[in-house]
């Protein structure tokens, strides 16, 4: 089964090569295009597609706002951020809006088709100078302080394990890794799952899938 994907860019030969590169790949399909972020909410409620690929900067309603929009959907397809730049504000407003990954358009494109099989799989995926920009906050000397049990929660919460899954793998309960998962937005200050993956990788608490 394909994997149904929107690109959203406000570049229209950027956003034609992204789509020419994708459709190279046996497992993707691009089932629509977006030219602005409001264009791209609407069209992820039409087509309901696995995940959308998505610059930050456009007109309209930009990538990180779409985002979040996107993210509160019913059956939210995951989102991939795809752009030229890697400022911190930038990389933070991302991840605060639920996005699965970031990457630069300097990605090669085996590398990007990859990180969408591993973003719709529930991965977090970092492009490697993003991934730099977090490492250099790991010696921070002020960390939360999470349980071990919060953190082996978070651990498979990064390799893309659902609450179910990560209860089996633990011998608990659905509910009682929901409450470990609360317990560690609340220390990381952040609101979701991505965001507290990547907060605790940021901080040096755990280690991101390579």
């Amino acid at each position: 089964m394909s994997i149904r994907v929107i690109v959203a860019d406000d570049h229209p030969v950027v956003r034609a090569g992204i789509v020419a590169m994708l459709s190279e790949e046996p497992d993707v399909e691009v089932v629509a295009e977006a030219a602005d972020g409001a264009q791209c909410v609407d069209l992820v409620r039409q087509h309901r597609p696995d995940l959308v690929l998505t610059d930050l900067r456009m007109p309209v309603m930009d990538g990180a706002r779409a985002t979040a929009v996107i993210r509160e959907l019913p059956d939210a397809p995951q989102v991939l951020v795809l752009t030229t730049y890697d400022t911190d504000a930038d990389i933070v407003r991302a991840v605060e809006a639920g996005a699965r990954g970031y990457l630069l358009k300097d990605t090669p494109p085996a590398e990007l088709a990859d990180a969408i099989r591993r973003a719709v799989r529930g991965e977090t995926v970092l492009a490697a100078p993003v991934a730099e920009r977090l490492e250099a906050h790991r010696r921070s000397p002020v960390l939360p302080d999470l349980t071990d049990r919060e953190l082996e929660v978070l651990r498979l919460v990064a390799v893309g394990r659902s609450n179910a899954e990560i209860g089996r793998a633990l011998f608990i309960g659905e509910a009682t890794v929901k409450t470990y998962l609360v317990r560690a937005f609340q220390k990381l200050g952040v609101a979701d799952r991505t965001a507290a993956v990547t907060a605790a990788y940021g901080r040096g608490l755990i280690d991101l899938p390579r």
